[in-house]
């Protein structure tokens, strides 16, 4: 490619291995407007913005159009010109105008592209379906009136998340994106991670907010307000005010919350501290025993509801720790109500994510004591500038604050873990430094933005082998390996957000080629600029841990548990009915872990059996989704009575042993 050239506009253009026009037009700095339009998607040319004339070929859209030596291409004549005002004034007329109270109003692409191609007036009719929001979920809003159909969210739930929770229904003006059965968002397997959020370019998918709720609980002089701060947050508030992004405004932040009217600002990174610890020890001590590798990180909640909702045969690899915002939660209202005489029901806990799953996380029973919330609210970084916005502060004038102690001590290892591989990193440290005092370094193996990294490191004297995935398409392809038996790893990091909590569903939308690259670096560097760089040095840490007599109720502060959230739920159906008096009712689970284990080859095997006996006239055969035995599949239950890891064999013995007691 190297040499070759294409006129775009009048300008020889050099082509550097671009993937197609559009791309190339882009990098000669011509900004050309797309809706559809994603590198890390599937190209799917939908909106048709992107339409050029190339001499000898006609109109073409540049996103799906390769550029070839010697093309003249032409981005701007009257008539492209023309077509992408009709585009976008049909767009307007079936869309929802309420730009000034839109979530999206400052950062709504449709708008940005009407004011570039001077679009003052609608000449069409509306045609605008009147459609509740939906709010289903604790996570993403949807409000179906304001959708223009350009297939990004669909796309990314598909290709990057692999959860599918979107897709397209019905056909021309009734053509819409529906979740599956059209049910809420919050009723189907969506993980809440926020991606369709971050990829919508008008207001139709949004961050779901309980800002209001945020407020009352400042305005109430009975409650004792705290917030924790997430590390991802203060490498890309600052993008909120125009600054560039990876710059750490945590000084700033505080300043802010104060203002505001927090009574106390903390840093999540104490509690991620003591994450890093737990699941250190996890890990040794399961590569003592040999059992339940490779050990899965629990920080993220989108990955975390992932397995229980597809792989609940993995539940027992998760690690029990709980994530940095529900170790902080617990221990600061533990600790915070004894010390300042407070009743836990009157401590407030907001914490401040990057993380859209976040808020599902804080609403599990699970982080509840006696019904009191260990979180109260999640607020992402998006509403945390909005909040800032409406109390009239000025952030780029602020000046930086200390943050509240002892509650915000924390290492290295905890800075690095908004950024894809900082869980793994932090988790080896402490690993090195437990197994030989003094061996904790950087792993910089682990390091990266490739969505599937592997390697194998020293730690002590061990070497394991080790996986870091981001994007959970990326972490279905491995664990589907894994459980085949293709691929083994003792520990695998997953972040369900590309790049990791850096590119969270709650940050600042930017799809910069390097923004993400300047977050992490911020964290890198916030890391290296601190006293401690593995947890379990965090002397306030070491210090709850000595004055700690209670070990049951610190283990139950610490870890949690999972369980099969398998959402779809149906009756079971038949899939051979007795055509005469029925002797006996066989059913087996279809769930994804049993299918794995070979639930498909036992019915079959026991259908040629039932049939080759005679007995399909006096035996029914159903089938069930899930019977939420995931790890003792494959399952068949016979006349109530459970055979678990069955066989044909046991089966068969089974059946057998209970026609001899029926006849």
């Amino acid at each position: 490619m190297s040499g070759q050239t294409i006129t775009v506009d009048s300008m020889k253009v050099k082509l550097n291995g671009e993937k197609n026009l559009l791309e190339v037009i882009r990098n000669a700095g011509i900004e050309l407007p797309t809706f559809c339009y994603h590198s890390e998607i599937s190209v799917y040319g939908a909106c048709r913005m992107c339409m050029v004339e190339v001499e000898g070929r006609g109109i073409l859209p540049a996103c799906s159009t390769g550029a070839e030596e010697g093309m003249v291409v032409h981005t701007n004549t009257k008539q492209i010109r023309n077509m992408r005002k009709i585009i976008i004034e049909l767009m307007l007329a079936s869309h929802e105008e309420t730009c000034t109270t839109c979530r999206q109003s400052s950062v709504c692409r449709l708008q940005d592209i009407a004011k570039q191609l001077g679009v003052k007036e609608v000449r069409y009719k509306k045609m605008v379906r009147s459609e509740a929001v939906d709010l289903s979920s604790p996570s993403i809003a949807y409000d179906p009136s304001k959708c223009i159909l350009c297939g990004d969210c669909v796309r990314v739930c598909n290709e990057i998340q692999a959860v599918s929770s979107l897709d397209f229904a019905y056909r021309g003006a009734s053509a819409r994106v529906v979740t599956p059965h059209n049910k809420g968002i919050g009723l189907v397997e969506c993980v809440g991670c926020g991606q369709c959020v971050k990829i919508c370019p008008v207001g139709a998918l949004t961050i779901k907010t309980n800002l209001t709720n945020v407020w009352e609980e400042i305005y109430n002089e009975d409650k004792f307000v705290i917030a924790q701060i997430a590390p991802s947050v203060r490498v890309a508030i600052g993008e909120c005010f125009g600054e560039k992004p990876g710059v750490n405004n945590i000084g700033k932040i505080v300043s802010a919350l104060r203002m505001i009217g927090f009574d106390r600002v903390y840093d999540m990174n104490y509690g991620a501290d003591f994450t890093v610890v737990e699941e250190g020890k996890e890990l040794l001590s399961r590569l003592e025993k040999g059992e339940h590798l490779p050990i899965l990180t629990s920080c993220c909640p989108a990955w975390v509801k992932f397995v229980e909702q597809l792989y609940p045969d993995l539940l027992s690899n998760l690690s029990t720790a709980k994530s940095p915002m529900h170790m902080f939660g617990a221990l600061s209202k533990e600790i915070l109500s004894k010390e300042l005489n407070i009743p836990r029901e009157k401590i407030v806990d907001v914490c401040v994510a990057p993380c859209t799953a976040k808020k599902y996380e804080a609403e599990r029973k699970k982080f509840k004591v006696d019904g009191i919330p260990d979180v109260d609210h999640v607020i992402t970084t998006e509403e945390l500038a909005r909040m800032i916005k409406e109390h009239g502060i000025e952030f780029d004038k602020l000046e930086p604050s200390s943050l509240d102690m002892p509650l915000s001590f924390a290492t290295g290892g905890a800075a690095i873990f908004g950024v894809t591989g900082g869980v793994c990193e932090a988790v080896l440290r402490y690993a090195a430094d437990a197994l030989e005092k003094g061996s904790a370094r950087e792993f910089k193996e682990v390091r990266g933005s490739d969505g599937i990294r592997v390697g194998e490191v020293a730690v002590g004297s061990k070497t394991l082998k080790l996986c870091v995935v981001s994007g959970l398409s990326n972490a279905k392809t491995l664990i589907e390996k894994v459980m085949r038996g293709e691929e083994y790893y003792d520990v695998i990091e997953v972040m369900a957000c590309p790049g990791g909590c850096i590119n969270g569903g709650g940050q600042p939308v930017d799809f910069g080629k390097d923004v993400l690259a300047e977050r992490a670096r911020g964290l890198y560097d916030n890391d290296r600029s601190l006293q401690f760089h593995v947890s379990s040095e965090n002397p306030f840490l070491q210090h709850f841990f000595n004055e700690c007599d209670d070990k049951e109720k610190e283990h139950e502060m610490l870890h949690t548990t999972y369980e099969n959230r398998r959402l779809l739920k149906r009756d079971d159906f038949a899939l051979n009915a007795a055509s005469e008096e029925k002797l006996l009712s066989l059913t087996i689970c279809f769930g994804r872990s049993c299918f794995h284990r070979g639930a498909q080859a036992l019915y079959m095997n026991l259908m040629k059996y039932i049939r080759g006996a005679g007995l399909d006239k006096y035996i029914e055969f159903n089938a069930r989704f899930c019977s939420k035995m995931c790890e003792r599949g494959p399952v068949l239950q016979m006349d109530g009575e459970t055979l678990e890891f069955c066989t044909y064999q046991k089966a068969v013995d089974a059946i057998e042993a209970a026609l001899v007691r029926k006849r």
